[in-house]
């Protein structure tokens, strides 16, 4: 059952449709990948699951009612995102930006429990912040910052969990820890959706992908058959081999159009 559902849904900003008529499913225990070019909507889907941006037309449904009809507290129990990039204007330490994930079950000015306490400390804990947890988060690395703000969205215990390009800022180890535990994740009943970059870590790590391209999901469904190397080549204008590494791992090759013509 797809728990997070979305149907012809568009939106518009200054005259211009960002997301047009796209249908995706972000179904329980499954981890969908977005991808596509800069600019292809990626970014803009997200917010939409979540209600940052309202739809211009068409509906987003959570449990098969439409998002809109949800109180924001409803929805920040339910749905978390981390974005892309998201500046901090006051001096607030490690632990006290994770602990602001327990607000749409405490409220702003509620008490943490012991309980509350002990999910903010294993949400750091899997996402490697302990270490961090009284310092500054606005002196903080990109990469650091990156997953102090994915130790807050765990701290919810949200059961939808999107992800915007969460490991741009990462280097490789903390990178790959990440792509693990949105496996993880998934394993224990979560519905996740994270846009990327890297069609690699897509193939290894999504059940499903959708590809957009131009604001519009162009093709959706298992990744193992979407991520074909004519569709990639379709859609980015490179020439992509799928290939097979040692351990088993498959991922891609890619050369220019121009390159290789």
């Amino acid at each position: 059952m797809s728990f997070l559902q979305t149907a012809d849904v568009g939106v518009m900003k200054e005259g211009r449709w960002l997301i047009q008529g796209a249908n995706l499913a972000v179904n329980e225990g499954e981890v969908t990948a977005l991808v596509g070019p800069n600019g292809s909507g990626k970014s803009t889907l997200l917010k939409l699951l979540c209600r940052l941006w309202r739809p211009t037309e068409g509906t987003v449904a959570l449990d098969g009612k439409d998002l809109q009809t949800y109180s924001a507290r409803e929805i920040a129990k339910r749905i978390t995102i981390v974005q892309q990039s998201l500046t901090l204007r006051y001096s607030f330490t490690v632990l006290e930006v994770v602990s602001m994930g327990r607000y749409p079950h405490t409220g702003r000015i509620g008490r943490l429990s012991e309980m509350d306490l002990q999910i903010v400390e294993s949400a750091m804990e899997k996402a490697d912040v302990l270490p961090l947890a009284d310092r500054h988060a606005n002196r903080l690395s990109g990469g650091e910052l990156q997953r102090v703000l994915l130790a807050r969205c765990l701290a919810t215990e949200a059961s939808i969990i999107l992800l915007d390009e969460p490991t741009s800022n990462l280097d490789l180890s903390h990178a790959l820890d990440v792509l693990h535990l949105c496996r993880e994740l998934a394993h224990e009943g979560k519905s996740v959706a994270i846009a990327l970059h890297d069609l690699s870590s897509a193939l290894r790590f999504a059940d499903q992908v959708a590809v957009l391209s131009s604001g519009r999901v162009i093709d959706s469904g298992p990744t193992d058959a979407v991520l074909s190397p004519e569709k990639i080549q379709s859609v980015f204008s490179v020439r992509a081999e799928r290939v097979r590494a040692s351990t088993g791992q498959e991922g891609f090759l890619f050369d220019r159009d121009k390159d290789l013509s």
